[in-house]
């Protein structure tokens, strides 16, 4: 038992030690957890002896990842992905298999090997591309909410997958047919629905009134539900997976997955350590040439499928390449699912060999890509251009000028809305939010759909001839480039939103005539209240009626705070 905990300690420490070099190169940790794993295993310091339990432990990580993914996938965010995303993501999955499959029967693959690595490397990795674009501040704009879109998209296809696989490696001369199988995981799932409906509710503000008992009545619900579709012929994945998409319409389903999200990323240490430990130095030189062919594929051609689909959508060339940035990876999905096929026999160690090795190439150029994204698009911009439908762009489709324009239209936006409603022709509405549109539209509002970081959209929307233009967009760069383009004309007057005291500074010095940050309002509204109404009791009765029926307006609008709208708890 000691030196199961002296080893246990060393892999922490050598992970810790390369977590921050990973740091300070700007990588995700993943990979300096592969490679604390090639550094203990048989390759070089053949540090890990205790196989079996650094096993359960990655198991463990698995299954709580996957159960924390499963929160996501509510029923809400599936319906909020929209065309754009279940067309991309359904688009790029089948394109990126049927060329991975390609490319692998002419390394000499037989035809399920070939199959399990073309579909391995359709996977991006949801979380890795969220903290990209949480650090870019990008997770609100466009392509970011269209690439978290079609990463659910990617979540779901591989469920599907998984739930496939499982059943047949448990018993494959059961069905007749694959569409039994997806019956048999949708009865389940629908049974898993009715509980979630029906009977946790019920115990939900029970298990609330302490965050203790709610993580474990986390945990051992995902676990336990893995364990029983383990029990009848499904894996111990899917069944955490399934366990988390019961969970998902809680209210409470956020803040379990922040409790988790610690137990989750220890357990996936050892996950990524036994995968580094299990590649060898021989499998390296001698899948090299294959590694640099599906590793190029995966950072070139899986950006230009997704660039190419969305361009054929009718969006802009920047929109289209930063969205594409988003797939030049293969994730943690990826990984699971060779792993799975390797416990049942279809793949061997050296597929999961070569999987793992595009992966760590993967990950570290995708993360410089990204991180990289508007000096790469400067660069190849005009030959990227050659894929843009320029008749369907419905983000140019504006003309004449406007006295007042309004950038965001949601939240912050719709008082503005309200306000200058009575401007008619003179007021233009600007988001790219579909649903918004579609409804602005209908109360009869002039609105475009549009990024406010694209030159060319600024220009067609005739800004500088504007003589108010409002940005409800806190993003600090979207606001300083909105600035840029206008400061040619003096005279507008320019108001703009931050949650930063210091950016909203800088926007003033940039030229901002005044700057909103929401926080603050409301103890400023409140002191003017006291000084208009005294202690008049009735006064502010009737200012609560009026602002209750203002929430519950903006509720039915669907509308939420920002410090609601973390997404999913990954």
């Amino acid at each position: 038992m000691e030196s199961l905990f002296v080893e246990i300690s060393v892999i922490l420490l050598i992970a810790t030690a390369l977590s921050v070099l990973m740091r300070i190169l700007k990588q995700p940790l993943i990979l300096g957890y592969i490679i604390t794993g090639i550094l203990v295993g048989p390759t070089v310091f053949n540090l890990l002896r205790s196989f079996e339990t650094v096993e359960a432990f990655s198991k463990l990580g698995i299954a709580i990842l996957l159960f924390i993914v499963g929160l996501g996938l509510s029923p809400k965010i599936i319906r909020d992905v929209g065309k754009v995303s279940l067309i991309t993501g359904l688009g790029q999955i089948t394109l990126t298999t049927t060329f991975g499959f390609l490319i692998a029967t002419l390394f000499g693959y037989e035809i399920v090997p070939a199959l399990y690595i073309a579909v391995a490397l359709t996977f991006s990795s949801t979380i890795i591309i969220l903290k990209l674009l949480t650090d870019r501040g990008d997770t609100e704009k466009l392509y970011g909410r269209i690439s978290i879109g079609f990463l659910l998209v990617q979540d779901l296809v591989a469920t599907i997958i998984f739930l496939a696989i499982s059943t047949f490696a448990k018993s494959p001369g059961a069905f007749d047919s694959l569409g039994f199988v997806f019956l048999k995981g949708l009865l389940l799932l629908a049974v898993l629905i009715f509980v979630s409906a029906k009977l946790l509710p019920k115990l939900g503000n029970f298990l609330a009134t302490s965050g203790e008992l709610l993580f474990l009545f986390s945990i051992g619900w995902g676990l336990g539900l893995a364990i029983l579709f383990n029990y009848i012929g499904f894996s111990l994945e899917i069944g955490a997976l399934l366990a988390g998409i019961a969970l998902s319409a809680s209210p409470y389903s956020r803040e379990i997955g922040s409790k988790l999200r610690s137990l989750r990323d220890f357990f996936l240490i050892m996950f990524f350590v036994l995968l580094g430990a299990r590649l060898m130095v021989s499998d390296i030189l001698s899948l090299l040439p294959q590694v640099l062919t599906f590793s190029l594929f995966v950072l070139v051609g899986n950006p230009l499928i997704v660039l190419i689909l969305m361009e054929l959508l009718g969006y802009n060339k920047r929109t289209s390449f930063m969205a594409g940035l988003t797939v030049a990876q293969i994730s943690e999905f990826s990984l699971i699912l060779i792993l799975l096929g390797l416990e049942i026999g279809h793949v061997d160690n050296v597929i999961l060999s070569l999987v793992t090795l595009v992966s760590l190439l993967t990950i570290a150029g995708a993360s410089y890509m990204i991180i990289y994204a508007d000096r790469i698009y400067s660069g190849i911009k005009d030959f990227i251009g050659l894929f843009e439908r320029k008749s369907t762009r419905k983000e140019f489709d504006i003309l004449g000028s406007y006295d007042v324009i309004l950038f965001g239209c949601s939240r912050v936006g719709y008082d503005f809305v309200e306000a200058f409603k009575n401007l008619g022709q003179g007021f233009l509405c600007v988001d790219y939010d579909p649903k918004l549109i579609k409804q602005l539209t209908d109360e009869g509002l002039n609105c475009r759909y549009g990024d406010v970081e694209d030159i060319e959209f600024l220009e067609e929307a005739n800004v500088v001839e504007a003589k108010l233009i409002i940005s409800t967009i806190p993003d600090f760069e979207a606001s300083m480039f909105l600035l840029g383009v206008i400061k040619h004309n003096p005279d507008v007057i320019v108001v703009m939103v931050s949650y930063s005291i210091d950016d909203a500074l800088k926007l003033y010095e940039a030229g901002a005539d005044y700057v909103i940050l929401p926080h603050f309002i409301g103890g400023r509204v409140i002191s003017e209240m006291v000084e208009e109404f005294g202690f008049n009791v009735e006064h502010f009765d009737k200012e609560k009626k009026k602002h209750v029926k203002y929430l519950q307006k903006r509720k039915e609008l669907g509308h939420t705070h920002p410090g609601k709208m973390n997404y999913f708890g990954l």
